[in-house]
């Protein structure tokens, strides 16, 4: 929740304008911004090929009386591609829960857009050994009554709660382990092809110095960045790190 429309609109161009002339390789960058730009960074990012657009957020109903609320075809309509679920905040101040984003998640899949599912464990979690446990429980309880070709349209993001807004990474040792946990998950439930097919990102205090590190893990395939993407350059020089 940062930068009013004409801040967005500023950082957003810059962005644009970067990805243009920086990003030769692979990359594709996807700026999920709050709803009130959506509509804007669609129609400016038109016709540019790296460059994509999320939501951070959606209700789980096609429609109704849920007034505040966006739903899942409205961002379609504004062309929106991508939508992240089950945030590590929307999970803490929210309350939202593994059935709820099951909901979500196949909503998202029925107005054709793409979820960054985001799983991850907190401080206390790792603390007590659980981290495995909750990874695989909220993988599995939120995604794993999709087909195999439903799943493959995902992207899962992890999240180490504890890495997140406080400046501490999770080593790339301890980032690949997690993520080389999940794609395994993936394969037992899917097989290995759908596993090997999907990409997972690392979501904690991502940052322009430790980017390449982290990238250059095998199961690691880009990141979901937070306070970094606030800086144009720091968000373009972490897209430059992944080729």
């Amino acid at each position: 929740m940062n930068k009013d429309y004409a801040e967005g609109l500023a950082l957003f161009s810059e962005v644009l304008t970067m990805a243009k002339d920086e990003l030769i390789g692979q990359q594709q960058v996807i700026v999920c911004a709050p709803y009130v730009h959506l509509n804007s960074f669609a129609t400016l990012s038109k016709g540019q090929n790296k460059v994509h657009i999320g939501a951070q957020n959606a209700h789980q109903e096609e429609s109704g009386a849920y007034t505040g609320e966006i739903s899942t075809s409205m961002l379609k309509s504004v062309g929106v591609e991508y939508v992240i679920l089950g945030h590590s905040e929307r999970r803490q101040y929210f309350g939202e829960e593994n059935a709820l984003l099951a909901k979500k998640t196949d909503i998202s899949l029925k107005n054709n857009l793409v979820p960054i599912f985001c799983i991850g464990e907190t401080l206390s979690e790792r603390e007590s050994g659980k981290h495995f446990e909750v990874i695989k429980s909220q993988l599995a309880e939120a995604t794993f009554h999709l087909s195999a070709t439903d799943f493959s349209k995902l992207v899962i993001a992890y999240e180490p709660v504890w890495a997140i807004g406080t400046g501490v990474t999770a080593s790339s040792d301890q980032a690949q382990e997690i993520h080389a946990f999940i794609r395994s998950e993936i394969a037992t439930k899917y097989g290995q092809a759908v596993a090997d097919e999907t990409s997972i990102l690392y979501g904690g205090s991502c940052n322009p110095k430790n980017a390449a590190e982290l990238f250059a893990q095998a199961d690691i395939d880009g990141g979901l960045i937070g306070g970094a993407s606030l800086k144009s350059r720091d968000f373009i020089d972490i897209a430059k790190a992944f080729n």
